[in-house]
């Protein structure tokens, strides 16, 4: 039986790698929507990519929603020196025949979970924390009701990404941030430390680019695009690649190993906020509430990926 997910996004070359996985896997996920949020680029612009990528992966019946445009205290931090102008440079996908839908991002999360029977409907946040917080703060009672959220966010060992102290999705809305992990529900962080793991080498963009199709060349080029500034930054074979971890997870856990520990979002300190406070090692006795990855096998990780992008047009 699939999963239920909601893709919450920020497109974005890996969001957007991880929505064609997810929607490669129709076994295993059901893509129930794909809400966007302003993180690497504004929202105008992930919403557009969000819409282009369903298309691309040949599933233009997946609806696709904005949500919030800005964090919930703080002026909007982008990334456009990784992802380009639009958030999804390097492939020239066409404009998108398929329409926002009207209803907002947010109240479509609510209104999704609390129709659904407990327990049914994983989130899948691949961008800021901002639409999950807000769903949260409208409406408490869907913490109850939702099965898992599995995040792209975070780093303890690897520590930050756009400051030396936090990682950029959790850097770009810290309140959110802090509101999800307080609110209940099973959680599990792909951070920084999995996701410097897997990196798109030389052979492994080779051999997406083999396999031929539109999808795989698109994001082979995506990839391609992206990658240039980490190159530069790591001084890596090849650059992380962050999302579409969080699909692999729910398609493969046993790629993954990491442990229950209590995280914490730093939101005062002018030096680290935004950093995810991992008591990896059991030091206080606050309560375990996420799930902390830590490891992954790249290889199977990206066996997987060139497996599943081969199926789509």
């Amino acid at each position: 039986m699939s999963r239920k997910i909601i893709i919450d996004t920020d497109p974005g070359q890996d969001d957007a790698v991880a929505i064609l996985l997810a929607l490669a896997s129709p076994e295993e996920l059901e893509v129930l929507g794909i809400v966007a949020v302003a993180g690497n680029v504004g929202l105008h612009h992930n919403a557009t990519n969000a819409r282009k990528i369903v298309e691309l992966a040949g599933r233009p019946d997946v609806p696709v929603y904005a949500g919030c445009a800005r964090p919930i205290r703080r002026p909007l931090v982008t990334a456009e020196h990784v992802h380009g102008a639009t958030g999804l440079d390097g492939p020239d996908l066409p404009d998108p025949q398929i329409q926002l839908q009207p209803q907002h991002g947010v109240d479509y999360i609510i209104d999704t979970l609390m129709a659904a029977e407990p327990g049914t409907i994983t989130l899948c946040t691949l961008g800021p924390l901002t639409n999950i917080a807000m769903a949260l703060i409208k409406q408490p009672a869907i913490a109850s009701r939702i099965a898992e959220i599995v995040m792209m966010g975070g780093a303890y060992f690897e520590v930050g990404n756009i400051t030396p102290a936090a990682e950029f999705n959790i850097y770009v809305d810290p309140e959110a941030a802090d509101i999800v992990m307080r609110c209940g529900a099973p959680i599990t962080m792909l951070p920084l430390d999995v996701t410097h793991q897997v990196q798109s080498t030389p052979e492994r963009l080779g051999a997406m680019l083999a396999i031929g199709n539109n999808s795989a060349t698109a994001a082979h080029a995506m990839l391609t695009f992206s990658e240039t500034f980490d190159l530069v930054k790591y001084g890596w074979d090849g650059a992380p690649l962050h999302d579409p971890t969080v699909i692999a997870w729910l398609l493969r856990p046993e790629l993954f190993a990491g442990r229950q520990c209590n995280v914490v979002i730093e939101t005062a300190s002018e030096l680290t906020i935004g950093m995810t406070v991992a008591d990896y090692w059991h030091v206080t006795h606050r309560e375990r509430n996420v799930n902390f990855l830590r490891h992954v096998d790249a290889h199977g990780f990206y066996a997987l990926l060139l497996e599943r992008l081969a199926r789509l047009p």
